[in-house]
């Protein structure tokens, strides 16, 4: 029901501001199918289990789409008022600070976050065995249950980098141009043709990237 509730609360105000524009959202689905140039992607509340369990790592994701590109994205973490807001070629920030991703320059010194597997997910042999790889060569793996969180906190420096399969679009659509105008490197890999709207995802600092995406497609 809170999901719901503030869904409805950004959907209102965006289609207040664009009614043109369509949008994407993790409850609804899509409204306004005719305008697939300029669409928002919305999760209400991404953490949703940490949220019941009054755990304080949550967020509300907003991306924007336009021609098939996000062009600006905000992350609010309400708990500890921490806003993320990038817009394409003006910079990532933190509550009107600049935000950098770290300069980490070796893997294996590396603090990566990930998520997942669900319980439904008819693959969690495969990303328990990626998982056991990864922490073989990293520093140290997190897990805090919120994928937008998580992008954001790469943006910033706090983890070297991230990486998850089985994700929702609206779950890291902001989070992307955050991270990359916060100057890291984005990849989605084995991607499903048939349901583009799921994403696996690996993101990080340019230093570490192509070694963290090494890994993960050993």
């Amino acid at each position: 029901s809170a999901d719901k509730r503030t869904e409805k609360i950004l959907i209102e105000e965006i289609q207040k501001a664009h009614p043109e524009h369509g949008i994407i959202t993790e409850e609804t689905g899509i409204i306004n199918k005719s305008n697939v140039e300029k669409k928002w992607i919305i999760d209400p509340i991404d953490g949703t289990m940490n949220f019941l369990n009054g755990i304080p790592q949550f967020a509300i994701s907003i991306g924007y789409e336009e021609k098939g590109e996000i062009t600006c994205g905000i992350i609010f973490n309400p708990i500890i008022n921490e806003m993320f807001v990038a817009e394409k070629g003006n910079g990532a920030y933190l509550n009107n600070s600049r935000i950098r991703v770290s300069n980490k320059k070796k893997i294996k010194d590396a603090l990566l976050v990930t998520g997942g597997p669900k319980g439904a997910s008819k693959i969690k042999n495969k990303i328990f065995s990626e998982y056991i790889n990864v922490s073989n060569n990293v520093s140290n793996v997190r897990k805090f249950g919120s994928a937008a969180l998580d992008m954001a906190y790469v943006a910033c420096g706090r983890f070297d980098g991230y990486w998850q399969r089985e994700l929702n679009y609206w779950d890291i659509a902001a989070g992307i141009i955050i991270l990359k105008e916060a100057g890291g490197f984005v990849n989605f890999f084995e991607e499903d043709k048939k349901n583009p709207l799921n994403k696996n995802i690996i993101a990080s600092n340019s230093n570490i990237h192509n070694e963290l995406l090494d890994l993960i497609s050993k």
